[in-house]
């Protein structure tokens, strides 16, 4: 096992086979003594990573007038109410997009039209938009949430989520797991003993522990 964090990162990398892709890099973790059949047990977090994603993070930003105008620049994609319309009565472009989008982001007047038009696609996947409040600057909080990621359990006792990219350095890669770590154990109602262990790859390469 690694003595530290950034030492489990570097033997990921460097026992990493080399491919013809640039691969993402994982955190694997594994919880103990929770019933995860309870929802509220299970974990479900978004996490800003201090040295970003190292990947695209695909934004869709659910609004309109002078938000949706600021948005076009910085999100992927923006939706009116018309648009959520037309996507209610598409169910298989409504999926795709749900699919291939990351977060999506909503005025707080639109949520409503937001849950009654995709609610039934974005719900089970874990994707319902993030509400926009009347305060917030939608540049920033697109910018934000480009390098947030997810953890989220629902109710097995191993999931997964990105903490960075192959090409990043060690150092970078550990600080965000560094910050994943420190976040479960606050959440999690025994905090450090409920996580029974915590492995680093990259997409393809095998496992190392990781020290917690």
């Amino acid at each position: 096992m690694a003595d530290s964090i950034e030492d489990a990162v570097t033997q990921a990398l460097e026992t990493a086979p080399a491919r013809n892709f640039r691969e993402t890099v994982d955190l694997a973790i594994n919880l103990r003594d929770l019933d995860l059949n309870d929802p509220s047990n299970r974990v479900d977090d978004e996490v800003v990573l201090p040295a970003g994603t190292g990947q695209e993070t695909q934004i869709v930003v659910i609004a309109e007038g002078e938000t949706a105008l600021r948005a076009e620049d910085a999100a992927d994609r923006v939706l009116s109410g018309s648009d959520l319309s037309d996507l209610a009565s598409e169910e298989g472009e409504a999926k795709d997009l749900a699919d291939e989008t990351d977060f999506f982001i909503a005025e707080a007047d639109m949520m409503q039209d937001a849950a009654s038009n995709l609610g039934r696609i974005l719900g089970p996947r874990g994707k319902m938009p993030t509400p926009l409040q009347p305060d917030d600057d939608v540049v920033e909080t697109v910018n934000r949430m480009k390098n947030t990621v997810q953890l989220r359990s629902r109710d097995r006792r191993t999931f997964h989520t990105r903490v960075g990219a192959q090409d990043m350095t060690a150092d970078e890669i550990a600080d965000n797991i560094d910050v994943i770590v420190r976040r479960l154990e606050a959440d999690l109602e025994k905090g450090p003993l409920n996580i029974d262990a915590i492995y680093v790859k990259t997409t393809m390469g095998p496992s190392v522990e990781v020290p917690v």
